[in-house]
């Protein structure tokens, strides 16, 4: 079974309620969230409880076979849309890893785990997470420059 694989997502939002998330490809496996940035997190994790006793998910299908489907149109056509939502099997099992960071960013990256309460790993986890999710389901790009940043940073660093 692959461990990385994206589903489409409809999100529904009714006035004065939480937007609701329904997979067209994994029936009955559905998510809320109360704000929109929680909705990729949120539908992950519905995922992640839905398939955790299967051996093999279902096939995702693209937009245009699930445009084509009779019940995924009508919700389209009373204000749902779809957003790809990432499915990475968690395998809770973890790796110690040694990774360099500029001095400042490390001074940030614990300053802010110390005030949200989390750990410098576990921050790092969140953060990669999210970037990960945002990227494939192409919120965020990566930096256009990447070369000039490493390269800003080495100078900042000396």
């Amino acid at each position: 079974m692959t461990n990385r694989t994206t589903y489409l997502a409809l999100v529904h939002k009714d006035e004065g309620s939480a937007w609701g998330l329904t997979f067209p490809d994994l029936p009955g496996c559905f998510s809320a969230a109360d704000d929109e940035n929680s909705i990729i997190a949120n539908a992950m994790e519905a995922m992640e409880l839905y398939v955790e006793d299967m051996d093999v998910l279902p096939a995702p299908r693209g937009i245009d076979a699930l445009s084509r489907d009779k019940e995924v149109a009508a919700e389209l056509a009373q204000g749902a849309y779809l957003i790809a939502v990432p499915f990475i099997r968690n395998t809770q099992r973890t790796t110690r890893v040694n990774i360099t960071l500029p001095e400042h960013l490390l001074t940030q990256i614990d300053s802010f785990a110390a005030k949200t309460g989390d750990t410098r790993s576990g921050f790092l986890v969140h953060a990669a997470m999210e970037y990960v999710t945002a990227h494939q389901a192409g919120i965020a790009a990566l930096p256009s420059n990447r070369r000039a940043a490493k390269q800003q940073n080495r100078t900042a660093a000396v």
